[in-house]
Protein backbone atom coordinates (compact mmCIF):
# COMPACT_ATOMS: atom_id res chain seq x y z
CA UNK A 1 0.00 0.00 0.00
CA UNK A 2 2.96 2.13 0.87
CA UNK A 3 4.93 1.27 -2.20
CA UNK A 4 1.52 2.34 -4.43
CA UNK A 5 1.08 6.16 -2.62
CA UNK A 6 4.51 6.37 -3.60
CA UNK A 7 3.86 5.60 -7.17
CA UNK A 8 1.07 7.87 -7.56
CA UNK A 9 2.63 10.66 -5.46
CA UNK A 10 5.57 10.11 -8.10
CA UNK A 11 3.48 10.64 -11.38
CA UNK A 12 1.52 13.48 -9.90
CA UNK A 13 5.19 15.22 -9.31
CA UNK A 14 6.14 13.71 -12.59
CA UNK A 15 2.72 15.13 -14.35
CA UNK A 16 3.08 18.57 -12.44
CA UNK A 17 6.72 19.10 -13.12
CA UNK A 18 5.87 18.04 -16.92
CA UNK A 19 3.31 20.86 -17.24
CA UNK A 20 5.66 23.35 -15.80
CA UNK A 21 8.38 22.27 -18.36
CA UNK A 22 5.95 23.16 -21.44
CA UNK A 23 5.37 26.15 -19.13
CA UNK A 24 8.92 26.83 -19.71
CA UNK A 25 9.94 25.39 -23.45
CA UNK A 26 7.02 27.44 -25.36
CA UNK A 27 8.00 30.67 -23.19
CA UNK A 28 11.43 30.05 -25.40
CA UNK A 29 9.91 28.82 -28.33
CA UNK A 30 8.21 32.43 -28.71
CA UNK A 31 11.29 33.96 -27.84
CA UNK A 32 12.87 32.37 -31.27
CA UNK A 33 11.75 33.79 -34.59
CA UNK A 34 12.40 30.55 -36.26
CA UNK A 35 10.61 28.21 -34.35
CA UNK A 36 7.59 30.92 -34.42
CA UNK A 37 7.92 30.60 -37.95
CA UNK A 38 8.20 26.46 -37.90
CA UNK A 39 4.58 26.92 -36.34
CA UNK A 40 3.35 29.39 -38.75
CA UNK A 41 4.44 26.70 -41.58
CA UNK A 42 2.61 23.68 -39.47
CA UNK A 43 -0.35 25.69 -38.86
CA UNK A 44 -0.73 26.19 -42.89
CA UNK A 45 -0.70 22.14 -42.89
CA UNK A 46 -3.09 21.04 -40.10
CA UNK A 47 -5.64 24.08 -40.51
CA UNK A 48 -6.66 22.76 -44.17
CA UNK A 49 -6.61 19.29 -42.45
CA UNK A 50 -8.56 20.35 -39.30
CA UNK A 51 -11.46 22.41 -41.41
CA UNK A 52 -11.61 18.82 -44.13
CA UNK A 53 -12.03 16.29 -41.27
CA UNK A 54 -14.57 18.46 -39.51
CA UNK A 55 -16.58 21.16 -41.89
CA UNK A 56 -18.69 18.57 -43.09
CA UNK A 57 -20.30 17.89 -40.06
CA UNK A 58 -23.52 20.11 -39.47
CA UNK A 59 -23.12 21.07 -35.47
CA UNK A 60 -20.20 22.09 -34.04
CA UNK A 61 -18.26 19.78 -33.27
CA UNK A 62 -15.19 21.57 -31.01
CA UNK A 63 -18.49 22.35 -28.88
CA UNK A 64 -18.86 18.89 -28.11
CA UNK A 65 -15.23 18.57 -27.25
CA UNK A 66 -15.84 21.34 -24.72
CA UNK A 67 -18.77 19.57 -23.33
CA UNK A 68 -16.72 16.47 -22.82
CA UNK A 69 -13.26 18.26 -21.75
CA UNK A 70 -16.23 20.12 -19.01
CA UNK A 71 -17.60 16.83 -17.82
CA UNK A 72 -13.97 15.22 -17.70
CA UNK A 73 -12.45 18.28 -15.29
CA UNK A 74 -15.83 18.50 -13.11
CA UNK A 75 -16.00 14.38 -12.66
CA UNK A 76 -12.33 15.06 -11.41
CA UNK A 77 -12.12 17.64 -9.53
CA UNK A 78 -15.34 15.89 -7.69
CA UNK A 79 -12.97 13.08 -7.35
CA UNK A 80 -10.93 15.02 -5.54
CA UNK A 81 -12.77 15.24 -2.15
CA UNK A 82 -14.06 11.48 -2.37
CA UNK A 83 -11.61 8.74 -0.43
CA UNK A 84 -11.47 6.49 -2.52
CA UNK A 85 -10.85 8.47 -5.97
CA UNK A 86 -8.72 11.42 -4.60
CA UNK A 87 -5.52 10.04 -5.13
CA UNK A 88 -6.27 9.24 -9.20
CA UNK A 89 -8.33 12.06 -9.99
CA UNK A 90 -5.87 14.82 -9.08
CA UNK A 91 -3.29 12.44 -11.48
CA UNK A 92 -6.19 12.50 -14.09
CA UNK A 93 -6.44 16.52 -14.28
CA UNK A 94 -2.76 16.82 -14.44
CA UNK A 95 -2.60 14.37 -17.41
CA UNK A 96 -5.57 16.14 -18.83
CA UNK A 97 -4.01 19.77 -18.89
CA UNK A 98 -0.33 18.28 -20.06
CA UNK A 99 -2.40 16.93 -23.41
CA UNK A 100 -4.60 20.35 -23.96
CA UNK A 101 -2.24 23.03 -23.10
CA UNK A 102 0.05 20.84 -25.51
CA UNK A 103 -2.40 20.81 -28.20
CA UNK A 104 -2.91 24.37 -28.21
CA UNK A 105 0.22 25.74 -28.35
CA UNK A 106 1.19 23.54 -31.72
CA UNK A 107 -2.39 24.32 -33.21
CA UNK A 108 -2.89 27.73 -32.23
CA UNK A 109 -0.27 29.56 -29.03
CA UNK A 110 2.81 30.14 -30.82
CA UNK A 111 0.61 32.16 -33.53
CA UNK A 112 0.40 34.68 -30.94
CA UNK A 113 4.22 35.64 -31.99
CA UNK A 114 3.90 36.45 -35.19
CA UNK A 115 5.64 39.18 -37.24
CA UNK A 116 2.67 42.24 -36.32
CA UNK A 117 1.04 43.20 -39.19
CA UNK A 118 1.91 46.66 -38.33
CA UNK A 119 5.64 45.81 -39.08
CA UNK A 120 4.33 45.02 -42.98
CA UNK A 121 2.66 47.93 -43.53
CA UNK A 122 5.12 50.76 -45.61
CA UNK A 123 4.28 53.45 -43.51
CA UNK A 124 3.79 53.67 -39.33
CA UNK A 125 2.21 56.73 -38.04
CA UNK A 126 0.83 57.14 -34.68
CA UNK A 127 -3.24 57.58 -34.68
CA UNK A 128 -4.55 60.93 -34.29
CA UNK A 129 -7.92 61.70 -33.22
CA UNK A 130 -8.27 64.31 -36.36
CA UNK A 131 -7.24 61.36 -38.62
CA UNK A 132 -10.15 59.02 -37.12
CA UNK A 133 -12.34 61.76 -37.32
CA UNK A 134 -11.86 62.44 -40.93
CA UNK A 135 -12.28 58.87 -41.64
CA UNK A 136 -15.18 58.62 -39.21
CA UNK A 137 -16.75 60.71 -42.05
CA UNK A 138 -15.97 58.69 -44.65
CA UNK A 139 -17.50 55.37 -43.18
CA UNK A 140 -20.62 57.57 -41.78
CA UNK A 141 -21.23 58.13 -45.83
CA UNK A 142 -20.59 54.37 -46.43
CA UNK A 143 -22.79 53.09 -44.23
CA UNK A 144 -25.00 55.54 -45.10
CA UNK A 145 -25.33 54.28 -48.74
CA UNK A 146 -25.01 50.64 -48.27
CA UNK A 147 -27.75 50.24 -45.73
CA UNK A 148 -30.37 51.64 -48.69
CA UNK A 149 -29.17 48.43 -50.66
CA UNK A 150 -29.98 45.76 -47.90
CA UNK A 151 -32.97 44.11 -46.69
CA UNK A 152 -34.93 44.76 -43.97
CA UNK A 153 -37.94 42.85 -41.62
CA UNK A 154 -41.18 44.39 -41.25
CA UNK A 155 -40.14 46.49 -38.42
CA UNK A 156 -37.13 48.01 -40.78
CA UNK A 157 -34.23 46.43 -39.23
CA UNK A 158 -31.73 45.04 -41.65
CA UNK A 159 -31.52 41.69 -41.77
CA UNK A 160 -29.57 38.58 -43.85
CA UNK A 161 -31.24 37.11 -46.70
CA UNK A 162 -28.80 34.87 -47.26
CA UNK A 163 -25.42 33.88 -44.49
CA UNK A 164 -24.49 30.99 -46.58
CA UNK A 165 -23.50 33.80 -49.20
CA UNK A 166 -22.06 36.10 -46.79
CA UNK A 167 -19.79 32.60 -45.86
CA UNK A 168 -18.78 31.92 -49.38
CA UNK A 169 -17.99 35.71 -49.99
CA UNK A 170 -15.79 35.91 -46.88
CA UNK A 171 -13.44 33.00 -48.13
CA UNK A 172 -13.51 34.07 -51.45
CA UNK A 173 -12.43 37.69 -50.75
CA UNK A 174 -9.67 36.02 -48.31
CA UNK A 175 -7.78 35.17 -51.44
CA UNK A 176 -7.78 38.80 -52.62
CA UNK A 177 -5.72 39.76 -49.61
CA UNK A 178 -3.10 42.48 -50.09
CA UNK A 179 0.62 40.19 -50.45
CA UNK A 180 2.27 42.41 -48.29
CA UNK A 181 0.15 41.79 -45.70
CA UNK A 182 -0.43 38.02 -45.89
CA UNK A 183 0.55 34.88 -48.09
CA UNK A 184 -1.24 32.93 -46.13
CA UNK A 185 -3.56 30.39 -48.03
CA UNK A 186 -7.03 30.41 -47.67
CA UNK A 187 -8.61 26.57 -48.14
CA UNK A 188 -12.09 28.32 -49.12
CA UNK A 189 -13.52 25.27 -46.81
CA UNK A 190 -17.02 26.60 -45.00
CA UNK A 191 -16.66 25.50 -41.81
CA UNK A 192 -18.67 28.41 -39.93
CA UNK A 193 -20.88 26.97 -37.60
CA UNK A 194 -23.47 28.75 -34.77
CA UNK A 195 -22.26 27.77 -31.80
CA UNK A 196 -24.29 25.02 -29.19
CA UNK A 197 -23.70 27.89 -26.52
CA UNK A 198 -25.64 30.85 -28.14
CA UNK A 199 -27.69 31.42 -25.34
CA UNK A 200 -24.83 31.83 -22.74
CA UNK A 201 -22.86 33.83 -24.55
CA UNK A 202 -25.84 35.91 -25.33
CA UNK A 203 -25.03 37.23 -21.74
CA UNK A 204 -21.56 37.27 -21.84
CA UNK A 205 -20.89 40.14 -24.50
CA UNK A 206 -18.78 37.08 -26.71
CA UNK A 207 -19.90 37.54 -30.61
CA UNK A 208 -17.99 34.70 -31.31
CA UNK A 209 -14.60 32.74 -30.98
CA UNK A 210 -12.20 30.12 -32.96
CA UNK A 211 -11.85 26.85 -32.36
CA UNK A 212 -8.08 25.77 -32.46
CA UNK A 213 -8.63 21.80 -32.23
CA UNK A 214 -11.28 21.41 -34.93
CA UNK A 215 -10.59 24.80 -36.38
CA UNK A 216 -14.00 25.79 -36.66
CA UNK A 217 -15.24 29.80 -36.70
CA UNK A 218 -18.52 29.94 -34.54
CA UNK A 219 -20.62 32.53 -33.86
CA UNK A 220 -23.91 33.57 -32.64
CA UNK A 221 -26.86 33.00 -34.19
CA UNK A 222 -28.61 35.27 -32.13
CA UNK A 223 -26.83 38.65 -32.47
CA UNK A 224 -28.32 41.18 -34.07
CA UNK A 225 -27.67 40.55 -37.98
CA UNK A 226 -25.55 43.69 -38.63
CA UNK A 227 -22.81 41.86 -36.31
CA UNK A 228 -23.03 38.50 -37.96
CA UNK A 229 -21.21 39.06 -40.84
CA UNK A 230 -18.58 41.05 -39.49
CA UNK A 231 -18.12 38.00 -36.42
CA UNK A 232 -17.83 35.72 -39.16
CA UNK A 233 -15.27 37.33 -40.86
CA UNK A 234 -13.29 38.13 -37.85
CA UNK A 235 -13.14 34.70 -36.70
CA UNK A 236 -12.71 32.98 -40.20
CA UNK A 237 -9.45 35.48 -39.96
CA UNK A 238 -8.24 33.24 -36.82
CA UNK A 239 -9.24 30.30 -39.59
CA UNK A 240 -6.61 31.99 -42.03
CA UNK A 241 -3.53 32.51 -39.06
CA UNK A 242 -3.97 35.51 -37.51
CA UNK A 243 -4.18 34.88 -33.95
CA UNK A 244 -4.17 38.62 -32.42
CA UNK A 245 -7.51 39.83 -31.86
CA UNK A 246 -7.31 43.53 -33.32
CA UNK A 247 -5.77 41.85 -36.27
CA UNK A 248 -8.33 39.60 -37.20
CA UNK A 249 -10.53 43.06 -37.05
CA UNK A 250 -8.59 44.21 -39.51
CA UNK A 251 -8.31 40.72 -42.11
CA UNK A 252 -12.12 41.11 -41.49
CA UNK A 253 -12.06 44.66 -42.74
CA UNK A 254 -9.82 43.77 -45.35
CA UNK A 255 -12.01 41.08 -46.11
CA UNK A 256 -15.66 42.62 -46.21
CA UNK A 257 -14.85 46.60 -47.07
CA UNK A 258 -14.54 46.00 -50.71
CA UNK A 259 -17.37 43.00 -50.86
CA UNK A 260 -19.77 43.04 -53.76
CA UNK A 261 -21.69 41.31 -51.52
CA UNK A 262 -24.32 44.42 -49.49
CA UNK A 263 -24.91 42.31 -45.59
CA UNK A 264 -20.83 41.93 -46.29
CA UNK A 265 -20.23 45.53 -46.49
CA UNK A 266 -22.50 46.86 -44.15
CA UNK A 267 -21.70 45.11 -41.59
CA UNK A 268 -17.95 45.87 -42.06
CA UNK A 269 -18.37 49.38 -42.71
CA UNK A 270 -20.89 49.68 -39.55
CA UNK A 271 -18.28 47.93 -37.47
CA UNK A 272 -15.08 50.45 -38.80
CA UNK A 273 -17.64 53.19 -37.93
CA UNK A 274 -18.07 52.45 -34.20
CA UNK A 275 -14.51 51.14 -33.87
CA UNK A 276 -13.43 54.74 -34.88
CA UNK A 277 -16.35 56.61 -32.47
CA UNK A 278 -15.33 54.06 -29.71
CA UNK A 279 -11.44 55.53 -30.35
CA UNK A 280 -12.11 58.81 -30.41
CA UNK A 281 -15.43 59.32 -27.65
CA UNK A 282 -12.91 60.00 -25.09
CA UNK A 283 -11.35 62.68 -26.77
CA UNK A 284 -13.77 64.13 -28.41
CA UNK A 285 -17.56 62.94 -27.28
CA UNK A 286 -19.21 66.32 -28.76
CA UNK A 287 -17.62 64.30 -32.37
CA UNK A 288 -19.33 61.50 -31.54
CA UNK A 289 -22.83 62.62 -30.54
CA UNK A 290 -22.50 64.70 -34.24
CA UNK A 291 -22.49 61.48 -36.26
CA UNK A 292 -24.43 59.41 -34.38
CA UNK A 293 -27.34 62.13 -34.85
CA UNK A 294 -26.22 62.20 -38.38
CA UNK A 295 -26.94 58.66 -38.59
CA UNK A 296 -29.03 57.51 -41.46
CA UNK A 297 -32.97 56.61 -40.24
CA UNK A 298 -32.07 53.04 -40.92
CA UNK A 299 -28.89 53.06 -39.30
CA UNK A 300 -30.74 54.63 -36.04
CA UNK A 301 -32.92 51.73 -36.13
CA UNK A 302 -30.20 49.18 -36.09
CA UNK A 303 -28.69 50.95 -33.66
CA UNK A 304 -31.91 50.52 -31.17
CA UNK A 305 -31.68 47.16 -32.10
CA UNK A 306 -28.40 46.59 -30.96
CA UNK A 307 -28.51 48.20 -27.59
CA UNK A 308 -31.81 46.69 -27.19
CA UNK A 309 -30.23 43.46 -27.21
CA UNK A 310 -27.51 44.38 -24.90
CA UNK A 311 -29.43 45.85 -22.31
CA UNK A 312 -31.73 43.02 -22.32
CA UNK A 313 -28.71 40.19 -21.83
CA UNK A 314 -26.46 42.87 -19.39
CA UNK A 315 -25.39 41.08 -16.23
CA UNK A 316 -23.04 39.53 -13.73
CA UNK A 317 -21.87 36.84 -17.05
CA UNK A 318 -21.06 39.60 -19.48
CA UNK A 319 -18.73 41.62 -16.79
CA UNK A 320 -17.44 38.04 -15.83
CA UNK A 321 -16.50 36.96 -19.47
CA UNK A 322 -15.10 40.70 -20.07
CA UNK A 323 -12.47 40.32 -17.35
CA UNK A 324 -11.64 36.80 -17.86
CA UNK A 325 -10.96 37.65 -21.83
CA UNK A 326 -9.20 40.69 -20.90
CA UNK A 327 -6.52 38.96 -18.81
CA UNK A 328 -6.41 36.12 -21.77
CA UNK A 329 -5.73 38.92 -24.48
CA UNK A 330 -2.74 40.75 -21.98
CA UNK A 331 -1.14 37.11 -21.29
CA UNK A 332 -0.59 36.87 -24.77
CA UNK A 333 1.21 40.12 -25.56
CA UNK A 334 -2.25 42.07 -26.87
CA UNK A 335 -4.10 44.95 -25.74
CA UNK A 336 -7.09 44.13 -23.39
CA UNK A 337 -10.74 43.71 -25.08
CA UNK A 338 -12.16 46.99 -25.49
CA UNK A 339 -8.98 49.04 -26.76
CA UNK A 340 -9.27 49.66 -30.21
CA UNK A 341 -6.22 51.78 -30.87
CA UNK A 342 -3.90 48.79 -32.86
CA UNK A 343 -6.89 48.46 -34.58
CA UNK A 344 -7.15 52.25 -35.81
CA UNK A 345 -3.40 52.37 -36.20
CA UNK A 346 -3.70 49.49 -38.53
CA UNK A 347 -6.75 51.62 -40.72
CA UNK A 348 -5.43 54.66 -40.42
CA UNK A 349 -1.86 53.81 -41.92
CA UNK A 350 -3.30 51.25 -44.07
CA UNK A 351 -5.82 54.09 -45.64
CA UNK A 352 -3.04 56.72 -45.66
CA UNK A 353 -5.30 59.38 -43.79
Amino acid sequence: MVINTSKIRYKKRFWAGLLLAQFVLFYLFSRASGIVSFFECFFEIQKRFHQLLFSWIPFSFGDVLYILLGVFLIYHIVGCFNKTRRKNALQQILIGLNIIYFLYQIFWGMLYFQTPIIKKLPSQREPTVEKAKILALKYLQKCQETRKLAQEDPNGIFIIKDIDAVQKEILKRQNMLPENISDKKAPEINSFKPSIFKNVMSFTGILGYYNPFTAEAQFNSQLPNTLIPFTSAHESSHQLGFAREQEANFIGYLTGINSNNVELRYSTEYFTLKSLLNYILDKDPAFVKYVLKNYSAEMKRDRAYEKVFIVKHQGLLDDFFGFTNNLFLKSNQQEGAVTYSYFINLLLNYEKV
